[in-house]
């Protein structure tokens, strides 16, 4: 691959925890490098960024959003009045940073783990009312397991624990889920709307959570047809939401009852599975710098049209 200079440059948005390149986006980066964009880590809340000098800000490993929500979109508002694009869209992320997206999919027909959406204040009652088996609540606004409890209502330290939730969130209740714990989770890894591989997540032993942080372990898979389709599905609602410009998905999901049921839909900051499959970051790369090149030359007709 040989090397052409774009003069192309491009943020890749991390957070404080992860300051430098996350190892999984090594050799992505790598291959923009080699394709002439100038990629550049940058932390999204660093105040002495100079976003404008950028060409289009690359979201990756913001893994800290949820915890200073407010802020991140406030940051996507700067990026906005600047005019710097990002890969996904600005309101793309919006719509994706809150769960209760899922509910959206859902209307539009798409399978979803059964989610109730309820403010925290209104938990204990809507538990009371809950039919009988456990539960996994989450903030409609989360990441990595972050305020996440698991267990049966009415038991005293599940209820206790429901009662220590912020008080300023909503919550996402769902029904907890066995087949994560004995089947797995599938994680199908799209870019530019094109299926491209999959891996599947098992928890540790007596777990739920299949994050790597709690012990959780992913190995590269191949789905069946139907598990595809169904990822295609979720994909497609979200564009007839009005969300076409997909560079990147991650679409979650596990099988209940022979039926593939969406757990999350990642088109924020999700991890890509790129190190196990180098071929995937070369077509990742290649799209990002074509939408870099699309969007200069939006950007050029612009600029023209405003001063004829």
């Amino acid at each position: 691959m040989s090397v052409s200079h774009t003069g192309l440059r491009v943020a890749i948005a991390t957070c404080a925890q992860f300051p430098s390149l996350y190892a999984d986006d090594v050799y992505f980066v790598s291959v923009l490098e080699r394709l002439g964009v100038e990629p550049v880590v940058c932390v999204w809340n660093d105040p002495s960024v100079d976003w404008a000098a950028f060409d289009a800000v690359l979201v990756r490993t913001v893994w800290d959003y949820f915890q200073h929500y407010a802020a991140f979109l406030a940051w996507l508002d700067t990026l906005d009045q600047l005019g710097v694009p990002a890969i996904n869209d600005t309101r793309l992320i919006r719509w994706n940073t809150d769960k209760r997206y899922l509910l959206d999919i859902e209307q539009a027909g798409v399978p979803i783990i059964p989610t109730r959406l309820i403010p925290a204040g209104r938990l204990p009652e809507a538990l009371l009312s809950a039919t009988k088996g456990e539960r996994v609540i989450k903030p409609s606004v989360s990441g990595g397991a972050w305020h996440t409890v698991r267990g049966t209502p009415g038991d005293a330290a599940f209820d206790q624990a429901v009662a220590q939730l912020p008080q300023d969130l909503d919550f996402l209740v769902q029904p907890f889920i066995p087949e994560i714990a004995s089947h797995g989770e599938w994680s199908l890894l799209y870019f530019a709307g094109s299926y491209s591989h999959a891996v599947i997540k098992h928890p540790a032993s007596g777990d739920y959570r299949v994050q790597e942080q709690h012990g959780g372990v992913a190995k590269q898979a191949i789905p069946d047809a139907a598990i595809v389709h169904a990822a295609d599905k979720a994909l497609a609602a979200v564009a007839t939401l009005g969300h076409r410009e997909q560079a990147y998905a991650r679409v979650d999901g596990v099988m209940v009852g022979g039926q593939f049921r969406i757990m999350e839909l990642e088109l924020v900051e999700p991890l890509l599975h790129l190190a196990i499959k180098p071929e995937a970051a070369e077509r990742f790369a290649a799209h990002v710098l074509e939408r870099l090149c699309g969007l200069g030359r939006q950007r050029s007709a612009a600029s023209s049209g405003s001063t004829s």
